[in-house]
């Protein structure tokens, strides 16, 4: 099986200081196989670790990280193929999170499933979001 490990760099402005997570946690920001690109789960945390309190933001930043570890692969947002978000407290966030996409991706949309939770990895966070891309079929 062929695979490559995308590697977000450590003087990365959209993931600041929060870099150090993938080594701490002992998990890859993705992993590109097979035509597809594997993006594990981002969350809203700010580049210097802080974790605002409100889900439109959370989630513009969960996507720009997504955005950001695209580009590292020479992708965009449209090369997404399907997503699951989880979220806390689905229905009182749902409308907020909804703007904040709606902000950001264009058609064509990706296939999208959201999974209301009880809680995530740290106390604030309210949405996680993983993608998987496909590359450009070869000409």
């Amino acid at each position: 099986m062929s695979k490559h490990i995308v590697e977000v760099p450590e003087d990365s402005e959209v993931f600041g200081k929060t870099v150090s997570a993938f080594a701490n946690f002992g998990y890859s920001a993705a992993v590109r196989s097979h035509g597809h690109l594997f993006i594990a789960g981002t969350i809203g945390r700010r580049a210097d670790g802080s974790i605002p309190d409100d889900i439109e933001e959370q989630t513009e930043i969960a996507i720009r990280r997504i955005a950001e570890i695209l580009r590292l692969e020479g992708l965009d947002l449209s090369a997404l193929v399907d997503v699951t978000s989880y979220h806390v407290d689905i229905h009182q966030h749902l409308p907020g999170f909804s703007a904040a996409k709606k902000r950001l991706l264009e058609p064509p949309f990706p296939t999208w499933s959201l999974i209301g939770v009880s809680g995530l990895a740290s106390p604030g966070l309210l949405v996680e979001i993983r993608a998987t891309a496909a590359y450009p079929d070869p000409s």
